[in-house]
């Protein structure tokens, strides 16, 4: 029988909320007045709407081919996705598009996940496998995070906070659906191969993910008048040092890795 990842006892539980963004509107760094953790969270939210429709298509394709929770599960992680899509959508708009290279960062992120397209529905839903352990992971993170000694998002305007909030809350709460459907339609598949073909992309997908969040990040922090060497060293600290959004994530990276995970 297959192992299923998501427990019974959880609802997935789409909330269609909207947020007031109006305080991102000015131009000033948003996220607790500091341009490094603006430019980051910028650089994420821009890679949320093309990606997000990737998952969402990525577990469509197989919705045939599960019944019962799960079943419901997949149309309730649609659902969140496509939520999720918008509101970023809304919050990339206020991104001063003559000051800041959106148009560029969009398209070498709609270029990557055409790619990712390209490959087919299974290598579509390895990759959002993969993306949704790091996503969840960064969410289980963000809000322990301190700058400066002082609590992430504790400056930042509340409506932001709470878009942010959400979103990772129900990261944590669908983390596991796409892999859930992984495991359904793999069965077929040799423990081996299961295995080999996950860790695989995993390491495939966290050398781009990272790559690319951090070079989004300096692209942004360089239209704020950064030098590149200062932006990309600004960035890796952010990112691996402290608050290390990514850095401090390791050993739930690693469990990825376990035989039985």
């Amino acid at each position: 029988m297959t192992r299923k990842r998501t427990p019974e006892d959880i609802t997935i539980e789409p909330r269609d909320l909207r947020f007031d963004m109006s305080a991102a509107d000015d131009g000033r760094p948003w996220l607790d007045g500091n341009p490094v953790a603006t430019a980051v969270y910028n650089a994420m939210s821009l890679t949320f709407p093309d990606g997000e429709r990737m998952f969402m298509d990525a577990v469509k394709a197989y919705r045939g081919e599960v019944s019962g929770k799960l079943a419901e599960d997949v149309k309730d992680f649609i659902t969140q996705e496509a939520i999720h899509s918008r509101e970023h959508h809304l919050l990339n708009n206020k991104i001063d598009r003559e000051k800041y290279p959106v148009a560029e960062i969009e398209a070498e992120i709609l270029e990557r996940v055409n790619f990712g397209r390209a490959g087919g529905p299974m290598r579509m839903l390895m990759a959002t496998i993969c993306l949704e352990h790091f996503t969840s992971m960064m969410a289980d993170l963000m809000f322990d995070a301190e700058i400066d000694g002082v609590a992430m998002f504790s400056k930042t305007d509340p409506a932001l906070e709470r878009l942010w909030r959400w979103h990772a809350m129900e990261e944590t709460e669908h983390k596991a659906v796409a892999y859930d459907v992984f495991l359904e339609v793999t069965k077929g598949w040799s423990p081996l191969k299961r295995y080999f073909r996950r860790s695989l992309s995993m390491l495939l997908i966290t050398k781009h993910f990272t790559a690319n969040i951090a070079n989004f990040s300096a692209k942004l922090l360089e239209a704020d008048g950064y030098t590149r060497e200062e932006a990309d060293r600004a960035v890796k600290q952010f990112l691996w040092k402290k608050p290390a959004l990514f850095g401090r994530g390791w050993k739930v990276w690693l469990s990825w890795f376990k035989p039985g995970f």
